[in-house]
């Protein structure tokens, strides 16, 4: 059975405003929530980037029930990988073991701020990979020193650590990160409905627990479907570029730029756009067929998000499961 989530979008959405989405979202039946990871919005038109694991930590006491994850986290620039072992314990702690921890190699976006550069992808795989093996060893109880050859570890020990660990979810996107990672991750994210990169991930854990697949689709549900398109056009037209050149882009006034040209046909032809909750529902069906497991939605924009879950949400869930269990 396929597993429906949630997203809260710190790009698109103050802090507050998130806690109070995540509850609602747990209320309406959600099975998980992921949150973004930014230090940026991709446009000034969404106008926020509040931090968070701070805003984790909020919606992990202010619920019960629904699993939360970080989709993702780049432990190699921003964040040196031993704060985000220490972090994730704690997070885990305060979720009662429902949090999964999504890690990947970032975007230029968020970790160019802290003046270390932004390097070429094969580096920033390494890092990751080296990131994966110090957030495993702190959680794993003992005191690490770890010398690396981009990282360093002086007799470290996470002392808050959550009875299981916390699993961690990798962000991949072609073979070769598949190769790499699989065997290092419990789960796989992706942020394509690709089918192939599904069977490689399982082929290369062959002999390893079953993991899940976890991927993410826009909608901009409204009323209007003229504003659900245009809302789309506003706060998402970054989405047309794909990761190749998002990953790269340094600046809100880049991506600015870079979807100067993108019209908002264009943008409702990759995005399900208005009331039609069917259509919705359908749109999932390219992840689903592709042998994901868990599929969180981010419903477009802050301006309409609280009538989406008092009103869209919970049918749109019923439809979901009856389309896909």
């Amino acid at each position: 059975m396929t597993n429906f989530g949630y997203t809260l979008m710190t790009e698109q959405s103050g802090p507050k405003e998130l806690v109070g989405y995540a509850v609602d979202a747990e209320r309406t039946g959600f099975d998980f929530a992921v949150s973004s990871d930014h230090y940026s919005p991709w446009l000034v038109s969404q106008g926020h980037a509040s931090h968070a694991w701070t805003m984790l930590g909020a919606v992990a006491h202010a619920t019960e029930r629904m699993e939360l994850m970080t989709y993702v986290t780049a432990p190699t620039i921003r964040y040196h990988p031993a704060i985000v072992a220490q972090k994730a314990a704690t997070l885990q702690l305060l979720a009662d073991g429902r949090f999964t921890l999504g890690l990947g190699s970032g975007e230029n976006l968020n970790e160019h701020t802290v003046g270390e550069g932004w390097p070429a992808v094969g580096v920033r795989q390494d890092m990751l990979e080296e990131a994966v093996h110090i957030i495993r060893a702190l959680h794993d109880g003992g005191l690490v020193t770890w010398e690396g050859q981009y990282f360093r570890v002086d007799s470290s020990r996470v002392w808050d650590l959550p009875e299981g660990g916390v699993p961690i979810a990798i962000a991949v996107s072609g073979e070769k990160s598949v190769e790499r990672f699989a065997p290092l991750a419990d789960h796989l994210v992706a942020v394509e409905p690709d089918a192939d990169l599904v069977s490689g991930w399982d082929a290369a854990r062959s002999g390893l627990p079953a993991s899940r697949k976890i991927g993410q689709i826009p909608i901009s549900w409204d009323p209007d479907r003229d504003r659900a398109v245009e809302r789309a056009h506003e706060q998402f037209r970054w989405f047309a570029g794909g990761w190749d050149v998002n990953a790269d882009l340094p600046t809100t006034k880049g991506f600015q730029a870079a979807t100067q040209f993108v019209r908002p046909e264009d943008v409702a032809s990759s995005i399900a756009c208005g009331p039609d909750l069917d259509a919705l529902a359908e749109s999932f069906a390219p992840y689903v067929e592709a042998g994901f497991t868990d599929i969180a939605l981010v419903q477009v924009g802050d301006e309409a998000q609280q009538r989406f879950l008092d009103e869209a949400a919970g049918p749109l869930l019923e439809k979901l499961r009856a389309r896909f269990s």
